[in-house]
């Protein structure tokens, strides 16, 4: 289906939001800030836990199999919810979900048990999804339809920022006040003495847990405030055609599909940044070695700015051809990481942040055009798509330990260490992403 305004982004007048709906949106987009921070505070986790427990890269990673897998489980439950029920029904459940995982750290970590951290992060992201499931639907409901997208891009501009604060938090108050040696310091077969163990995996769980009563603070707050969207005029279809109606739906099934190898594509570069710096330290003598976090910070701030940028150029610029643009710059940027060694690599690395800041909003908001109260269903389909989060970092976990569990332990074509060569599957799956913006800047000029 083709973008339902066929007008030229520069006539383009209506307000991205009213007046009217000023503090909802507000308080709506306080919820993009709020996940933001957990997906990114969990980030360095796969590295950490590879450290402290003395585990392979691939059980590590695990860690991003059982969060971004509890948006696979969820997000379908979560849009029969809301389709049910009102949108802020929807956010009450999600921040309950979301305080009880975080809560469920604190015993993991006292009983030292990996398989309940893992339970954890499962369950916090059934909070997580009926949040994007309910937050993402209803921002695209605040405003016009034609500025749907600039609107969703405005609002998942705040995401980063609390990516960066979870980053920020992870570094502070996590790895720099483990016991355990990190990165490229860490011994590998070392297995740390207990007291130790208990000592980090406590550091680990702490933010977790004073996440959980932020959580419930906001929880407080929405369940106070009064909170009305305006029903779509359409006639509401049973779910049966519904579901028929979507994926006779081109820019939404397709939408499903690039959106899965998008989010796979973040998660994996945001994930194994640490590992590609390590790479380069084993390298480096031990008073001139990179801090990771420093370039995991400026891929965000990267990935933040572009996000401002392209919420105006948006307005000037469609969508698809906008998306289509960054996902070439972005695949260049990862085939740089690939190919070229030490410090120009990893800055071709950060750069892939800024390619990739446009690419969530504008796949959901192309996808879910035109849907009206549909698009609660719809919804769950793009939020289910985010279990390319779950199953790719894994799979590039199996690339890194094909040699061993060290970074470097095989090459590729003589040159390419294994760390580096695993980048491959981030720059699949932006080529499937450039594919999907094509086609639907074709369909919207047809």
């Amino acid at each position: 289906m083709a973008m339902t305004t066929k007008t030229h982004p520069e006539t383009n007048q209506a307000p991205v939001i009213s007046k009217a709906m000023l503090l909802p949106f507000i308080l709506v987009v306080s919820l993009f800030f709020l996940w933001g921070f957990p997906n990114d505070l969990t980030n360095p986790m796969v590295e950490v836990f590879k450290n402290v427990l003395n585990i392979s890269n691939v059980k590590a990673s695990y860690v991003q199999l059982a969060f971004y897998g509890g948006y696979g489980t969820m997000a379908i439950p979560a849009a029969l919810f809301i389709r049910k029920y009102r949108y802020k029904t929807g956010i009450v459940v999600g921040l309950i979900l979301f305080a009880i995982g975080s809560f469920m750290m604190f015993p993991a970590a006292r009983l030292i048990n990996y398989d309940l951290f893992l339970i954890s992060f499962y369950v916090l992201t059934f909070g997580l999804a009926f949040l994007e499931t309910t937050a993402n639907p209803m921002i695209l409901a605040m405003g016009d339809p034609s500025t749907a997208t600039q609107r969703l891009n405005l609002a998942q501009a705040f995401n980063p920022i609390g990516a960066l604060t979870g980053q920020v938090v992870a570094r502070i108050f996590v790895v720099d006040r483990l016991q355990t040696e990190m990165g490229a310091n860490a011994e590998v077969g070392v297995v740390n003495d207990h007291a130790v163990i208990v000592h980090d995996l406590n550091v680990v769980s702490t933010p977790y847990v004073i996440l959980a009563f932020v959580v419930l603070a906001v929880l407080v707050t929405f369940m106070m405030t009064d909170i009305k969207i305006k029903k779509p005029t359409d006639t509401t279809l049973d779910l049966k055609s519904t579901l028929r109606h979507l994926f006779q739906n081109k820019d939404y099934y397709e939408g499903v599909i690039a959106q899965f190898f998008y989010v796979a594509c973040q998660i994996m570069v945001w994930t194994f940044i640490y590992q590609y710096v390590t790479a380069i330290n084993a390298n480096r003598p031990a008073d001139d070695q990179l801090n990771a976090m420093v370039y995991v910070v400026a891929s965000t701030v990267c990935f933040l700015l572009a996000r401002w940028i392209c919420t105006f150029l948006i307005r000037y610029i469609s969508p698809s051809k906008l998306m289509f643009y960054f996902a070439l710059l972005g695949i260049f940027f990862v085939a740089g990481a690939i190919v070229l060694d030490g410090m120009i690599g990893l800055y071709s690395l950060v750069g892939v942040s800024f390619a990739m800041s446009l690419m969530f909003p504008t796949i959901y908001g192309i996808a879910l055009s035109g849907m009206g109260d549909e698009a609660k269903i719809g919804s769950a389909g793009l939020i289910l798509a985010i279990v390319g989060g779950a199953l790719m970092p894994p799979l590039q976990a199996t690339i890194i330990d094909q040699g061993g569990t060290g970074l470097s332990d095989l090459s590729y074509f003589g040159f390419i260490p294994e760390i580096r060569f695993s980048f491959v599957l981030p720059l699949l799956c932006l080529i499937v992403v450039a594919i999907y913006a094509k086609r639907s800047l074709n369909r919207s000029v047809a």
